[in-house]
């Protein structure tokens, strides 16, 4: 048979401990240990006796029974008022129960929306990087009541109704003694606090719809589609907690003489026949100036020319895509007499080509 734990122990509080402190111990144990929280094996045993240790350590008369006597001064069948006895240790332990679990849901920090917007970007800003102001609407703590509600040199009062737990508890009898149900309490939305003297800013609400500037970092590298969160920059939070996320999306405007693969760019070179079979040098655009690319003599339509590190930055940084020049050998639509008589000469002397008579 196993040992039962001292509720002190079970707790983790000295024996002087005041009520606060064994209130604060039982609610940071009960949420560790609660069921719908925590699926772990002998979780649900555990907040069993956290509780049963928290209904004898709350009650006074209970506590200093238990001072005294141990558990055998808390144990001994039901009152003698029976059932109804029975009742009020329901009604105990729900009202622990739902001040805990229910209170804290009302009430509990709640993060910010998080909020979307959109940017389009230069193929160079998209490439080397930059930084771009955009301007969102978002919701943020009043600048006058710095999110509190009430008025300046005033705060917020308990609610009189629910006196700051957030909920209403009612309990009603039956022949099998008093059960309780709890409600969020409507008089104060389940905040626990009403406010007397609203904020002229907000109205009582602690937010505040506006319009805000931000400069967004935009890392080198970047591609259409790319989604950037900027952490802390949507809504302000509830009940104390953190802002949500600003995500903004990107888009890449074309550009008129490269396109892009990825982390390389791609220059079509056009040429004329002269060049492709004599060789040539000539200077090709990049996305750092000018460099030289020597055409060699005979080169093909299409050939493809590689400049490594002369493309676009990868966005973690460890280095950059390559320049790929793709040679486009155009046919001259206007020749002038000179020009023509040339060609002719050279058509005679060059080897015809005729496509394969046997296919």
């Amino acid at each position: 048979m196993a040992i039962k734990r001292d509720y002190y122990e079970l707790l983790g509080v000295p024996r002087n401990a005041s009520d606060e402190e064994i209130k604060k111990a039982f609610r940071t144990l009960a949420k560790m240990y609660h069921p719908d929280r925590n699926k772990e094996p002998g979780a649900e045993e555990k907040f069993k006796e956290i509780n049963e240790a928290y209904q004898v350590l709350s009650d006074p008369q209970k506590r200093s029974s238990y001072d005294r006597y141990g558990r055998a001064g808390i144990e001994g069948g039901f009152p003698e008022s029976g059932f109804g006895g029975l009742g009020d240790i329901f009604e105990s332990f729900w009202d622990g129960f739902g001040t805990i679990f229910g209170q804290t849901a009302q009430r509990a920090a709640q993060k910010g929306e998080s909020l979307q917007s959109h940017l389009t970007l230069s193929f160079e800003e998209a490439a080397f990087g930059c930084s771009k102001e955009i301007e969102i609407p978002r919701i943020e703590f009043c600048p006058v009541c710095h999110g509190i509600g009430s008025q300046p040199g005033t705060n917020p009062e308990t609610c009189p109704d629910c006196r700051g737990t957030g909920q209403v508890r009612r309990v009603q009898q039956s022949i099998f003694g008093r059960y309780t149900s709890t409600t969020t309490c409507s008089r104060c939305g389940g905040r626990g606090t009403v406010i007397s003297h609203p904020c002229s800013q907000c109205q009582g609400k602690g937010r505040i719809k506006t319009k805000r500037k931000i400069t967004v970092p935009i890392p080198a590298g970047v591609d259409e589609g790319y989604r950037l969160r900027l952490d802390g920059e949507g809504n302000a939070g509830i009940y104390g907690g953190p802002a949500g996320d600003l995500y903004v999306t990107l888009s890449v405007r074309q550009h008129n003489l490269f396109h892009r693969d990825g982390s390389d760019i791609l220059y079509e070179l056009p040429i004329n026949f002269a060049q492709a079979a004599l060789g040539d040098e000539v200077g090709v655009p990049s996305l750092d100036g000018k460099v030289d690319l020597k055409i060699p003599a005979g080169t093909q339509n299409g050939k493809m020319f590689r400049f490594k590190g002369k493309g676009i930055s990868y966005v973690d940084g460890r280095g950059r895509g390559d320049l790929l020049v793709k040679v486009v050998i155009t046919t001259p639509q206007h020749l002038d007499k000179n020009q023509r008589h040339l060609f002719e000469e050279l058509a005679k002397v060059l080897p015809r080509t005729e496509p394969p008579q046997d296919v």
